[in-house]
C-alpha cells in the first residue's frame, strides 16, 4: 500500500486504531510478576513508556505477562496502531508453534500449489495429464531423499515381490533402491531415444559400465548391481532425478503421438503412457520401502493419482491370468468367447481413495469383462490392492471381501500378485 505519513494519521483518525484479540490463555494463568499486597489503599501504578510496552508484546502473545502488564499492553493496543500491527504478527507465530500439530508436509501440497499456480497461469509446454503421476511421485520421492542423512543411504532395504505361488525378497540400500528406479527407468529413456545413465556409465563411480543391459527389469537391475565399482552411494541421486525430469521434459515436447509409443521390457510391451503410470506406482512403493527403512511419514499418491495406478493394474490383469493358466498356475478356461464379446467376468470393488468399480474378464484377455457376467465379486481398500499389486502381502493374507466363486476369486488374487517383480 502507498500514501504519506498526513494520508496514515487522518486514515487513523476516521477508523480508530486495530483492534487485536486477547491472549488465548487468561493472563491470569500466567501470572509471573504477580506479588501479594498488604491491606490498605495502593497507590497507582506508574505509567509504562511506549517503548517498555513494545518490548512486552512478545510475553504479551504467549500470555506470560503479569495481570497488570496484560491489562497495560491491551490498553496501549487500542490507541497504537502500530504496536496493534506488531500485536496481530506476534499472535499469528505464536499459532505456529502448537506441538499438536504435524511438522510434515501434507503429500498434496505439491499438487494443489501447481494447481493453483496453472490456474493462473498455464504451462506454455503442460506436462500431459497421463505423465502427471510420475512427475508428482518422483518429486515426493526425491523430497524424501533431500531429508535424510549420508548414513542413511546405507540403511538395509528388503524389497518383496511374487514369484509363482510364494513371496521373495531381495536385500539391498537405500542408494541400491534409488539405482533400480534409475535402471529400470532406462528402458523408457531408451524407447524415448534419450542416454541411458545406468547403462552409459554417466557419473562415473555409483553406475555401471557402459555395455548394454538386458531388458528384464530383474535382470537390468541385478547386472547393475553387479557390475557397479562399489556399493551405491548419495550420488546416485543427482543421475536418477536428471533422467526423471529428462523423461517428463521429453513426453511434454513431444505431443499427443508420444502416448501410444512402445516401451519393451522384454517378456512383454507398454504404451508409454502406461509405461510412466507403471513407473510411477513403483516410484511410490520403494519410496514407501526407504521411508521404512528410515523411519520417515510416507503417504499414499493422491486420489486421482491411485485412480489410474489401480486402472493400469485391473487391465493388466486378464493378460495376467491368462499367462498364469498357460503356466498351470490357474484354474482352465470355462467360456471361451470370441474376441470384444462380454464373457465371464469377476467384478472388483475398490473402496476408499482412487476407488471404483471393475469387471476382469476370467476365461480370454480379448473377451470383455461385463457386470451382466460377473460370477464373483472381491472388494478391497484402494491401498490394500496396491500393496497386493506389489507384491507386498500374499494373496492369501489379502484383507479383501468374498463373494461367489472361490476358484475365480483365489485365480485373480494371485494374477494381481503376479503383476509384482523386483
Amino acid at each position: 500500500m502507498t500514501g504519506d505519513d498526513d494520508a496514515n494519521g487522518r486514515d487513523d483518525e476516521v477508523r480508530g486504531p486495530r483492534r487485536v484479540p486477547g491472549p488465548r490463555a487468561a493472563a491470569d494463568d500466567f501470572d509471573l510478576g504477580a506479588v501479594p499486597t498488604a491491606s490498605g489503599p495502593t497507590a497507582p501504578a506508574p505509567a509504562l513508556s511506549h517503548r517498555v510496552l513494545k518490548a512486552l508484546l512478545g510475553a504479551w502473545a504467549l500470555a506470560a505477562c503479569s495481570a497488570e502488564e496484560a491489562e497495560a499492553v491491551e490498553a496501549h493496543l487500542t490507541e497504537c496502531a502500530a504496536c496493534a500491527d506488531e500485536a496481530l504478527r506476534l499472535r499469528d507465530a505464536v499459532g505456529l508453534l502448537h506441538t499438536d500439530r504435524s511438522l510434515d508436509l501434507d503429500p498434496l501440497l505439491r499438487s494443489r500449489v501447481l494447481e493453483s499456480c496453472l490456474s493462473r497461469r498455464p504451462a506454455r509446454i503442460p506436462v500431459p495429464s497421463w505423465a502427471v503421476p510420475y512427475d508428482a511421485e518422483t518429486a515426493r520421492l526425491d523430497a524424501l531423499l533431500r531429508d535424510i542423512g549420508s548414513s542413511e543411504w546405507h540403511a538395509p532395504v528388503r524389497l518383496r515381490w511374487f514369484e509363482g505361488e510364494r513371496q521373495v525378497n531381495r536385500k539391498t540400500t537405500v542408494a541400491g533402491v534409488i539405482g533400480h528406479l534409475m535402471t529400470v527407468d532406462g528402458l523408457v529413456s531408451t524407447a524415448l531415444g534419450l542416454d541411458d545413465p545406468a547403462a552409459g556409465g554417466r557419473r562415473g563411480s555409483d553406475t555401471a559400465p557402459g555395455s548394454e543391459l538386458p531388458l528384464s527389469p530383474t535382470l537390468r537391475t541385478e547386472t547393475y548391481w553387479s557390475a557397479a565399482r562399489r556399493p551405491a552411494t548419495r550420488a546416485v541421486r543427482e543421475p536418477w532425478r536428471d533422467q526423471s525430469h529428462a523423461l517428463i521434459r521429453t513426453v511434454s515436447f513431444a505431443g499427443r503421438g508420444a502416448a501410444e509409443l512402445s516401451v519393451s521390457y522384454g517378456d512383454f510391451a507398454l504404451p508409454l503412457q502406461d509405461a510412466l503410470l507403471d513407473r510411477a506406482f513403483e516410484c511410490w512403493v520403494h519410496g514407501g520401502d526407504i521411508a521404512d527403512a528410515v523411519d520417515y511419514p510416507y503417504e499414499a499418491p493422491s486420489a486421482a493419482h491411485l485412480h489410474r495406478m489401480i486402472d493400469l493394474a485391473a487391465r493388466l490383469l486378464p493378460a495376467a491370468l491368462a499367462g498364469r493358466r498357460r503356466a498351470g498356475l490357474a484354474a482352465p478356461a470355462r467360456h471361451l468367447v470370441r474376441a470384444g464379446s462380454p464373457g465371464r467376468s469377476l467384478h472388483l470393488e475398490i473402496e476408499g481413495s482412487g476407488g471404483g468399480n471393475w469387471y476382469i474378464a476370467l476365461d480370454s484377455p480379448a473377451a470383455l469383462g461385463s457386470p451382466d457376467h460377473a460370477v464373483a465379486q472381491v472388494a478391497l481398500d484402494g491401498t490394500e490392492f496396491c500393496r497386493l499389486v506389489a507384491g507386498h502381502v500374499s494373496p492369501v493374507d489379502t484383507a479383501a471381501g468374498q463373494e461367489g466363486d472361490r476358484e475365480a476369486i483365489r485365480d485373480v488374487l494371485f494374477a494381481a500378485a503376479s503383476l509384482s517383480r523386483l
